[in-house]
């Protein structure tokens, strides 16, 4: 049963191995080589470099009521007016 077990932590262990799993790296070239499907030479050099240099879009904002949440989380153990002031200075200011 011993055997197995170990048999068995061994196999998963080369399973979930971020070595074996597409990193991403590698779905961003395939990406840019299918977008630069019908491009050749210069123009094909110059589109996969711009490409494969780009960086990933930035995370969407925080929506109005995602900032009160994360207000209020960071706001527990306050009172009163020096709250108030802290949500006020906490929901005005840009979170993204």
């Amino acid at each position: 049963m011993k055997k197995m077990s170990a048999l068995a932590l061994l196999a998963c262990c080369f399973i979930f191995n971020p070595a074996f799993a597409a990193n991403s790296q590698q779905s961003k070239m395939a990406t840019c080589n299918k977008d630069a499907a019908g491009k050749a030479g210069d123009d094909r050099k110059a589109f996969m470099k711009d490409c494969l240099s780009t960086k990933p879009a930035a995370a969407a904002p925080m929506t109005q009521q995602e900032k009160m949440k994360s207000c209020n989380v960071d706001a527990s153990g306050k009172k009163g007016d020096d709250r108030k002031a802290f949500m006020k200075q906490c929901l005005s200011k840009p979170k993204g």
